[in-house]
């Protein structure tokens, strides 16, 4: 724990975490059981696949995800699922860009997908875009970062945690949050196991962490 800067103590990083069940295996029962425990947890927020709602979870926010995970949906699918998950009490939406039109530099067309989430959530709901860093070359997250904040994104996230890829890494989450400047959020997803591992990315610029293993990683923090 002699890495773990003193005023990160568990209940500051917990204010941090979207608690996240996205495995496509996951029953009503993992969703209770993910809901319950998020609270005992006291973090953030739980994220739930859009199948999953609505679902009551109390002092927590809800969150969800469109075009997930592969982000090659058609962005009116992805702006009627977005829609109709905040209509089922979801309060934040994180959607997965098209990756490949990032790779290729097609950015118009990866503004005009955010923008049409965007409009069908209107204000209801913050809206996350989920970029896959560890597929994209810095050029490309530095303009998908600033596309992002065009088309009136909250936050921009790095992962899905399902690309072979990888997830999070300390250069992708500095690099976004220097980018954004402080104007958005930045996400860290995918691969956040360990305690050390969270004060990184949290120490290079994360404003909100989403985990899985939210109890395990929360154990290394002091109290």
């Amino acid at each position: 724990m002699a890495d773990i800067p003193l005023e990160l103590t568990r209940r500051a990083v917990a204010a941090l975490i979207d608690h996240t069940l996205l495995a496509p295996e996951a029953t009503p029962a993992d969703v209770a059981a993910t809901v319950d425990e998020a609270r005992a947890l006291g973090v953030f927020a739980v994220c739930l696949s859009p199948s999953m709602l609505p679902v009551r979870a109390p002092g927590l926010a809800v969150a969800t995800v469109a075009g997930f995970p592969s982000g090659k949906h058609h962005a009116l699918v992805k702006g009627a699922e977005a829609r109709l998950a905040i209509e089922q009490g979801a309060d934040e939406v994180d959607m997965v860009i098209d990756v490949g039109a990032a790779v290729a530099g097609d950015y118009d067309a990866v503004l005009a997908e955010i923008i049409t989430v965007r409009e069908a959530i209107g204000d209801r709901a913050l809206l996350k875009v989920i970029i896959e860093s560890a597929a994209l070359p810095d050029a490309a997250i530095v303009a998908v970062c600033h596309t992002a904040r065009r088309a009136g994104a909250d936050f921009v996230k790095t992962s899905t945690g399902f690309h072979p890829a990888g997830g999070a890494s300390v250069h992708a989450v500095r690099l976004m949050a220097e980018t954004v400047n402080g104007k958005l959020g930045v996400k860290a997803s995918g691969g956040i196991r360990t305690a050390a591992a969270a004060a990184e990315l949290i120490a290079a610029g994360a404003t909100r962490l989403g985990l899985s293993r939210s109890r395990e990683v929360l154990a290394g923090f002091p109290e």
